[in-house]
């Protein structure tokens, strides 16, 4: 265990920085940072966004962010880090799983009360016949009539796209890694206004941005829309934007 505001402090000291000069360039607000230094974590927005606050700040000073996330997740979360990434950009699957139970509820139902009528004695089940189909019959096929067999379309696959990471509003501070959160890192620092970065997406690419609506992220030719104001984590890969 370790000090997570003491050694913040001290990092941000051996470097000469002043509050002022890392708000300057996180553009992060003051009372923010100084929260973290001091561990006062209800002054922060949320637990996600403090993870993730904690996470620039610390690589921001050089040091190792995994790290005090851990130590943040063993001494104080007391729940699961919530999505930094907005809803939209997350797969939403909730819906269709209680979709599918209601169905089956509803079939199970039927079940129910259809083996309750048949067990009852001297009950009878109920023979409905259509009268149009019974006054005009249906012509019967022959079999030895050859029947067309029914082709179903070849499924589709992902061509593969390039994924451009373009700072147009403001500087911000990028990670960049192949793979995943683990895989190895392509690129870290601050991504200029007007510069771009592209990688092909043979891969999955993860990013962590510090200024999300700082840049345009788009995969091929979709802008992955709904970007939050506050660091982020965002998974893309050939089917689209995922939460990293």
């Amino acid at each position: 265990m370790f000090a997570i505001g003491a050694t913040l402090r001290e990092a941000r000291q051996r470097r000469g920085l002043s509050l002022d000069d890392v708000q300057q360039s996180l553009h992060f607000r003051v009372r923010y940072l100084t929260a973290l230094e001091e561990e006062h974590w209800d002054v922060l927005p949320g637990e996600a966004y403090t993870k993730g606050f904690l996470r620039t700040y610390a690589e921001f000073l050089g040091v190792d962010g995994t790290l005090y996330i851990d130590e943040f997740n063993e001494r104080i979360s007391a729940s699961e880090e919530q999505q930094i990434v907005p809803e939209s950009l997350a797969p939403r699957r909730r819906r269709s799983r209680v979709l599918v139970r209601t169905i089956v509820g509803v079939f199970a139902l039927a079940f129910i009360v259809f083996a309750a009528a048949a067990g009852r004695p001297g009950s009878t089940p109920a023979t409905h016949v259509d009268a149009s189909a019974a006054a005009t019959p249906k012509p019967a096929v022959s079999r030895g009539m050859p029947v067309a067999p029914v082709v179903l379309p070849a499924a589709a696959h992902p061509t593969p796209v390039a994924a451009r990471i373009r700072a147009t509003k403001a500087r911000s501070w990028l990670s960049v890694r192949v793979g995943g959160q683990n895989g190895k890192e392509l690129f870290r620092g601050f991504l200029n206004r007007g510069h771009e970065l592209t990688y092909p997406l043979g891969s999955n690419v993860w990013l962590r941005i510090g200024r999300p609506r700082a840049v345009v992220v788009t995969l091929g030719k979709r802008t992955v829309e709904g970007l939050p104001g506050t660091p982020a984590n965002l998974l893309l890969t050939r089917y689209g934007p995922q939460a990293g």
